[in-house]
């Protein structure tokens, strides 16, 4: 089973609130009505109408049992009321005229968005730990949020001596995840980060690579083209130096 098919994705919506003002004292009396349902299928469609009293439940309509059910004294009156009167059939038909249809253009526009991850892996240092080696697995910048990021060792799972992070906000929409692996190198080993989002046809695998990160070969670089120029210029130099020489006319003293 994918990722994709774990997701759930609830659709919340406030119908109405209204306050309720007696002399000092506030009182609150509002209503709350939910679309709950999965992406795979909209047809397991479930809808709640909660009506609260000072945060309080004390009537609601439940889609799954087709009536209304009260849940203190007036709750249960106003239940026996209202299932035998026209409003049950109103709230019956929601499930299909707004649930759905919301859930439709919902889905349409949100929740079948995907912004694929950046990741990065990384060694990091060991702040006491058993293992000589931490390697960090990184994915920035995706959406939707829900994602599973692994580690593998010449392709088998590894569980043990893993720290991960939940998925973290940036607050711009897109979320970030971090996993450490502490673990002890092997010669010839193969170390991977194997990452699972909504936005992946399949899981990702990302390979460690255990050569010099990428500063130290950018030094070595510099420092390559350094000794090339100066070749170079050493060449020059010298093959000027030739031709001077050639065309000088020794006198023997």
């Amino acid at each position: 089973m994918s990722l994709q098919k774990l997701l759930s994705c609830h659709l919340i919506f406030t119908l109405a609130s209204f306050l309720l003002t007696e002399s000092a004292n506030v009182y609150y009396r509002y209503r709350m009505s939910r679309c709950i349902y999965s992406p795979s299928n909209i047809s397991d469609m479930v809808y709640f109408d909660n009506y609260y009293f000072n945060k309080y439940l004390f009537v609601q309509f439940d889609s799954t049992l087709g009536r209304f059910v009260g849940f203190n004294e007036y709750g249960m009156k106003l239940a026996e009321f209202w299932n035998n009167g026209t409003f049950l059939h109103e709230e019956r038909a929601i499930v299909d005229w707004f649930c759905k249809n919301n859930a439709q253009v919902f889905d349409f526009h949100i929740c079948d968005k995907s912004v694929k991850p950046k990741v990065k892996l990384s060694s990091v240092k060991q702040a006491g730990g058993r293992n000589p080696a931490v390697l960090m697995c990184s994915a920035y910048e995706f959406y939707p949020p829900h994602i599973k990021v692994s580690w593998l060792r010449d392709g088998k799972l590894m569980t043990s001596e893993v720290t991960s992070t939940m998925e973290m906000a940036d607050g711009d929409w897109y979320y970030q995840i971090h996993s450490e692996l502490e673990y002890t190198p092997k010669s010839g080993e193969k170390i991977s980060c194997m990452v699972e989002h909504a936005s992946f046809n399949k899981p990702m695998i990302y390979d460690w690579d255990p050569s010099l990160p990428v500063s130290e070969r950018n030094k070595i670089a510099v420092g390559a083209s350094g000794l090339v120029l100066e070749i170079i210029i050493a060449a020059v130099g010298f093959i000027y130096y030739k031709k001077k020489s050639t065309g000088r006319i020794l006198v023997p003293h």
